[in-house]
């Protein structure tokens, strides 16, 4: 796939070129008119077979309209591939796993987006299962008040889909456990150290007592609660270019909001280092819906700026699903940045080169068709 807007040209100059084409148009016509007024005539040597004569039709204002035109496109692309047209190709990655971090957090059985935003979040995961290949392996990761691993990457699809649909809302949300759980399933040989960053997160942040924790959360977002540095895996890594690991993403699936285990950013970053991209989709409205748990009320919003700093430091995209129109949308764009990686500019001369000659060809055929001969 050919990325248009990124089209140069390595010898710019020979795009005057494309001058040439009305001029030799214009000579045409006047060299046509010059034989018809002058009254001369085709010769036997030129005249069609007597077999094409008994089959020719009348030769529309259209027909000639389409040969002229394929024959002026001819024209075109090869004097644009003579100014060596280059571009960035985007090409199939092989693509061999995605982990899906689902959160099951109590917040997320919000209406504001219908039927509720766990529904959603199982609808968008299931849709996703279907459009990705066969071939990739899939792993799921719930995300509550814990963060656990409910399916290891596996290829059985039906296994997938009922781990998604077994996922239950339990109180608390730790939107940075599942980030590196569902980072050390991906990549099980990067030797990252789960129960230490995690316990050094809750470390960081307290512990909240259990009313808070079963209670929906606050407005107060994941990324405000200071962190300290945290040494992201047991022995060194080398660090990768963010979005550099091709073969391998990760899928949030949240309202963003966190209050339990360590920072989101700080894990996001450790997945920048290993280089795998990390997509977000917000599920829910910025404004939200107040829920009631336990005799205490708040008002849970969906927290864009957690989730679009996550995608924006691995590499990743945000998608915001905030209603039933978006979903199709979001399912075709997510699907087509997993499956497709950016290559370098590659000169693409050959290509239209290419087209050119089919141009010549679709002009040559449509004329013989048309007048049993090409000239």
């Amino acid at each position: 796939m050919l990325e248009w807007h990124s089209l140069e040209w390595v010898w710019p100059r020979l795009l005057w070129l494309q001058l040439l084409i009305p001029v030799v148009w214009l000579l045409l016509v006047v060299w046509r008119f010059g034989r018809k007024r002058f009254g001369k005539q085709s010769t036997a040597s030129t005249a069609p077979s007597a077999w094409f004569r008994q089959a020719a039709k009348p030769v529309t204002q259209w027909q000639r309209f389409c040969v002229a035109a394929t024959l002026y496109l001819c024209c075109a692309l090869m004097l644009l591939s003579l100014a060596r047209p280059k571009a960035v190709m985007l090409l199939p990655t092989r693509l061999d796993g995605v982990m899906l971090a689902i959160d099951s957090s109590g917040s997320m059985r919000a209406k504001d987006i219908k039927p509720s935003r766990i529904e959603v979040a199982q609808t968008i995961a299931l849709r996703l299962i279907d459009t990705l290949p066969s071939q990739v392996k899939m792993g799921v990761v719930s995300m509550a008040g814990t963060a656990s691993l409910v399916q290891a990457p596996t290829e059985e699809r039906d296994d997938l889909r009922q781990a998604i649909e077994r996922l239950s809302l339990q109180p608390g949300s730790a939107v940075g456990s599942g980030l590196i759980i569902a980072l050390d399933a991906l990549l099980p040989a990067s030797g990252i150290d789960v129960k230490k960053l995690i316990e050094e997160g809750e470390s960081a942040r307290g512990v909240p007592n259990a009313a808070a924790a079963a209670a929906p959360l606050p407005e107060s977002s994941a990324s405000a609660v200071p962190s300290p540095p945290i040494a992201s895996t047991s022995r060194k890594v080398e660090k990768l270019d963010p979005g550099s690991n091709k073969s391998q993403a990760l899928v949030l699936i949240t309202d963003g909001q966190g209050n339990l285990g360590p920072d989101p950013i700080k894990m996001a970053q450790i997945a920048a280092d290993l280089g795998v991209r990390v997509y977000t989709i917000g599920v829910g409205t910025t404004q939200g819906e107040v829920l009631k748990a336990r005799g205490m009320q708040a008002r849970v919003k969906l927290d864009e700026d957690v989730l679009k700093r996550i995608a924006e430091l691995t590499g990743g995209e945000y998608f915001k699903a905030d209603s039933e129109l978006k979903l199709d949308k979001i399912y075709q764009r997510l699907s087509m940045q997993i499956a497709l990686k950016k290559h370098r500019q590659t000169e693409v001369t050959v290509l239209f080169a290419l087209l050119g000659m089919l141009f010549l060809g679709g002009s040559c055929w449509l004329r013989f068709r048309q007048n049993g001969r090409l000239i």
